[in-house]
């Protein structure tokens, strides 16, 4: 299960790769950044079925007799930890019971992953711990990060405890997850080094990028701009950054800019994104309502597959510059020249930081003087970026624990945060995804609200559902006017 576009792409390699004869059912849960269609087709991965999903749904599916071995969560950490809540009270008929009531001993969960499996193979925790209380037999749980992770480790990592295995994409993160969960008295036996599934080079075959040619290997001198929603946040300094690819662009007529972006304005993305730069690009001297309004020739906006786009600047030679995006691990694992940028200085809150001895540190005006940054090696392996299978120790653990589970069941689930060890904390994290505090569902908040229309007198089953998807697009355009229109008036009053 997967709360938005990327963490979707990355829930269902991961599925794959822990599990790659087994059936697929995704499941998309139903909130702000639920990806639309075309975004989802954007992603290019595939699976049996495809719903979307409220907590209390999701639920039902996932605790069905038989349903599934194995469940990976692709999601933000309050939703993984209200989902392992939930699934703990499902599955066991109480609230949780996590490491504070059992000797400080539990699972981990990391949620930026989401795609239910079915058939084969599951999630592990590294050992039997967990909160007390009788095995069972019940799904191997599953989760972790989608990319790279520069800020509120702590914070992230403890809302994903308790899932039974909680991927670490490189023996880099693998430390120092295992440090937070020892830190807090946790069992960190959850953590398992893996890689990003997308780094190495499956998936269904995927359209062309929508704006790049097609001739990508006879094709001039790629540079590819992998711009983020938010980072930066400021208008000044993301005008910025569009100016110099611009300006590069202009000075390097050879040479094909691509500045590649995540969503079309309206659509959102794991992060929020108040300042999308196709509207940007209107205010560049020149500008106009086109889509590329004010660039020159050789510089174009694209959408389309991140790795697609990769390939053609590979084949051509090129260059990735982000500020800190994960596409810069996808642009190393393909040995591209890849430019990290400093212009904007070198910050814990841009997140390039984490690139510091990568060799990738650079700025716009060395690359227009001619500079291919070359990564590290020691430094591109410890980050899980070169390497052979990254994830035959995951498979590994997780078909023990899916055999386990089958032949004398597994323990609870037990997460770290319980009413008991966070109480001023869990039950916000809960309320908002439709739980009570024990982890049963209500009839509010994300979950919670869909569900409670059924219960709406005189109404058809097929009339609560007409209801439900107008209410539901009512509330997603309202908060997409309020973030990309209504916000940054606001901020501009306030500098004023």
């Amino acid at each position: 299960m997967a709360d938005s576009d990327t963490r979707w792409k990355w829930g269902v390699l991961t599925a794959r790769r822990l599990a790659p004869e087994a059936a697929i059912d995704g499941l998309l849960l139903r909130g702000r950044a639920t990806p639309t269609p075309r975004q989802l087709a954007e992603v290019g991965v595939t699976v049996a079925t495809l719903r979307e999903v409220t907590t209390a749904e999701f639920l039902r599916a996932a605790v069905a007799p038989d349903a599934y071995d194995v469940i990976v969560l692709a999601c933000v950490g309050g939703a993984v930890q209200a989902m392992l809540h939930g699934l703990g009270r499902a599955l066991t008929g109480g609230a949780v019971q996590g490491v504070g009531e059992a000797g400080r001993t539990a699972g981990a969960s990391d949620a930026e992953t989401g795609a239910g499996a079915g058939g084969g193979a599951g999630g592990a925790r590294g050992g039997a711990g967990g909160a007390g209380g009788p095995a069972r037999r019940r799904p191997v749980v599953v989760t972790g990060y989608v990319g790279v992770v520069y800020e509120k480790l702590a914070d992230g990592l403890l809302l994903r405890h308790g899932a039974d295995l909680v991927l670490a994409n490189s023996p880099y993160d693998a430390d120092r997850f295992r440090a937070v969960y020892e830190g807090v008295g946790a069992d960190a036996d959850s953590v398992v080094e893996c890689a990003l599934p997308f780094l190495e080079g499956t998936g269904s075959p995927k359209k062309p990028a929508e704006g790049a040619a097609d001739d990508a290997a006879d094709g001039p001198f790629t540079v590819v701009f992998a711009v983020q929603p938010s980072v930066p946040a400021g208008r000044a300094d993301r005008a910025y950054l569009l100016r110099r690819a611009v300006g590069h662009a202009l000075r390097h007529p050879e040479r094909d800019v691509l500045i590649k972006l995540r969503s079309k304005p309206g659509e959102h993305t794991t992060h929020i994104e108040e300042l999308p730069y196709q509207k940007l690009v209107r205010k560049l001297p020149g500008g106009r309502d086109g889509a590329d309004g004010g660039l020159p020739p050789n510089c174009r906006l694209v959408y389309g597959n991140m790795g697609e786009i990769l390939d053609r600047a590979q084949h051509t030679g090129g260059l990735l510059v982000t500020v800190s995006s994960t596409a810069a691990l996808e642009s190393l694992h393909r040995s591209l020249p890849t430019a990290v940028l400093t212009d904007l200085g070198v910050r814990e809150a841009l997140g390039n930081h984490y690139f510091t001895g990568s060799g990738c540190l650079a700025s716009w005006d060395e690359l227009d003087d001619g500079l291919l940054p070359e990564a590290d090696e020691k430094w591109a392996l410890r980050q899980g970026v070169r390497g052979q299978d990254g994830f035959a120790t995951a498979r590994e653990r997780v078909t023990t624990l899916v055999a386990r589970s089958a032949s004398r069941g597994l323990p609870p689930l037990a997460p770290y945060y319980t009413v008991r060890t966070a109480p001023g904390y869990l039950p916000g994290i809960l309320r908002r995804y439709g739980l009570e505090p024990d982890g049963s569902t209500s009839g509010g908040a994300a979950g919670g609200a869909a569900d409670g229309l059924e219960a709406a007198g005189g109404l058809t089953a097929a009339g609560r559902g007409v209801v439900r998807r107008v209410v539901r697009e009512a509330a997603r355009g309202a908060y997409r006017h309020g973030v990309q229109r209504v916000a940054p008036l606001i901020r501009k009053a306030g500098e004023l």
